[in-house]
């Protein structure tokens, strides 16, 4: 089993929800985040003063799936979250060693 984290723009989300749900993947955690990577600061003007801003918000999706649906998974969020701008985000593959379902005890592949 593998874990997808991607960290995408917050405009794309809702289209990538129904992009995925299309091939049937449910199962995913979303967390609001901060990051920064190639895009330039911005400066910014408030009452006067400068401000720069240098942490754009982003969205976090993390899915954890069968080694199997890797590619179709990772194909999908490049699909749908790739601008061509600096700032579309990144994705990592991350092993897991287990998945358990607290509700009924089922573990690995039936666990998701």
């Amino acid at each position: 089993m593998k874990k997808i984290e991607a960290i995408i723009r917050p405009s794309k989300l809702e289209e990538l929800k129904t992009a995925l749900d299309a091939i049937n993947v449910r199962g995913m955690t979303v967390y609001e985040v901060l990051g920064r990577g190639l895009q330039k600061e911005l400066k910014q003007y408030y009452r006067g003063k400068e401000h720069v801003v240098d942490l754009f918000q982003k969205v976090k999706v993390e899915i954890v799936c069968i080694d199997e649906s890797v590619a179709q998974i990772i194909s999908v969020i490049q699909k749908v979250c790739q601008t061509g701008q600096v700032g579309d985000g990144k994705i990592f593959i991350l092993p897991v060693e287990r998945v358990i379902r607290i509700s009924s005890g089922e573990e690995g592949e039936e666990a998701l």
